[in-house]
């Protein structure tokens, strides 16, 4: 008995991917390695923000199921790999869980199967990484069984744009594999955009995410200028964006966080340094993101010498340690980086998220947040939650240092 897709990764990406072909009324099956992913999709509960229990428990009533069993993938007519890619212990690309998706895919492979990468990577990836694994039983890509990539582009706490009405670029590893993913991913999806090939396509989601890195760099290093000047940040930012030509505002922060954009262009530098073509701009940007989280930190402690309190003295609070607002997503975050190096320069440091769970290298979080708003010497609001009344904020913080712009009023410091 077949099913019409089977999503490899149960995650931020396969889940929300699963949801889509469901409600357009594709019989879904998900495989994932991790039991506590299957167990809690079996109870109904979801992982995923994106996807509510509600919307979970629908899933499910219409037969979407997640197993651990990769002998699910011999029934499928399409299999989508939605694996992490991140980065290895020296800050390269790391495509084991790409690898090891593929190598579990081939044992299972059968004649007529389309198989997607929706995974993010650099160009090649497709075609030099994952088709010589899935051809080592036998099988040819383009012949026996279709291979394609398209990236994926889900935004985690995005309300406006979703998988539907998000534009997919997808592509082939010959023509006809572009055809039969176009209409696969035409099932569910609004806009159909074809690629030349899998590594234009896969250079494209690099492209995209890059193209924010750098303008968030340029953000960050005009934030840094502005600060030694005495200028609002914020208001430049402001009066730039009436432009209704040939600008696009961006925001300063603490620094890129989440699964793509402090990720993503690495590996389009890992590339590109192998083909001997070094990107200076991206390189720069690189530079200017990884030196936020130390300027936020210096910020803090220039304001709190300013009241005659060292650093080392100093209870200083954190406000949100999830990489944006909204989503407890915490990885790569940028607020963790902050945390770590205040206790490292002797701050006794809290931190509060109504979002994200413990992060286990800061310890428990704080409770009781009136308490550790009037306790501080200096509350840093680095992520600004829904959950967070602002005015609140501002009437019990002792100090209320605003990194996201977000706070009004004149006894607010920004960034």
């Amino acid at each position: 008995m077949s099913v019409d897709l089977v999503v490899v990764g149960v995650g931020y990406v396969g889940l929300p991917l699963a949801e889509a072909a469901c409600e357009a009324g594709l019989s879904v099956v998900g495989y994932d390695i991790s039991p506590s992913v299957a167990a809690a999709v079996a109870a109904g509960r979801s992982h995923v923000p994106d996807v509510t229990t509600s919307r979970l428990r629908a899933m499910r009533a219409s037969g979407f199921t997640v197993t651990t069993d990769p002998g699910v993938l011999g029934t499928a007519e399409t299999i989508v790999l939605c694996v992490p890619t991140g980065l290895d212990p020296s800050g390269g690309p790391d495509l084991a869980a790409v690898r090891g998706a593929a190598e579990t895919v081939a044992e299972q492979l059968r004649p007529g199967t389309l198989v997607v990468l929706e995974s993010t990577s650099f160009p090649g990836t497709t075609d030099e990484i994952v088709r010589p694994i899935l051809e080592k039983h036998g099988l040819t890509a383009g012949e026996d069984f279709a291979l394609a990539y398209s990236p994926e582009r889900v935004d985690p706490g995005n309300r406006r744009f979703g998988i539907r009405n998000t534009p997919k670029v997808i592509s082939g590893h010959t023509p006809l594999c572009a055809k039969y993913c176009a209409a696969f991913y035409g099932r569910f999806v609004d806009t159909i955009v074809v690629a030349r090939g899998t590594r234009e396509a896969e250079m494209a989601k690099l492209l995209e995410n890059t193209y924010r890195y750098v303008n968030i760099a340029l953000v960050n290093e005009i934030s840094i200028f502005c600060d030694r000047i005495g200028v609002d940040v914020w208001d430049v930012v402001h009066c730039a964006a009436s432009k209704p030509f040939g600008f696009m505002p961006f925001v300063p922060g603490p620094g890129v966080g989440g699964h793509c954009i402090p990720v993503d262009p690495k590996y389009l530098l890992d590339k590109a340094d192998r083909e001997g073509t070094p990107l200076g701009v991206v390189h720069a940007a690189r530079l200017v993101d990884d030196r936020m989280p130390e300027h936020v930190v210096d910020r803090v402690t220039r304001l709190l010498a300013e009241r005659g309190k060292p650093l080392g003295e100093a209870k200083v609070l954190l406000l949100g340690v999830a990489y944006k607002a909204d989503v407890p997503d915490t990885r790569e975050s940028a607020a963790i980086r902050i945390a770590v190096r205040l206790r490292e320069l002797g701050a006794d440091l809290a931190y509060h998220d109504p979002v994200a769970a413990a992060v286990p290298e800061l310890g428990p979080p704080a409770a009781d947040l009136d308490e550790v708003l009037r306790a501080a010497d200096v509350t840093v609001l680095l992520v600004a939650h829904r959950a967070y009344d602002l005015s609140r904020l501002t009437s019990t913080a002792r100090l209320l240092f605003d990194v996201t712009g977000q706070v009004p009023g004149e006894e607010v410091v920004r960034l």
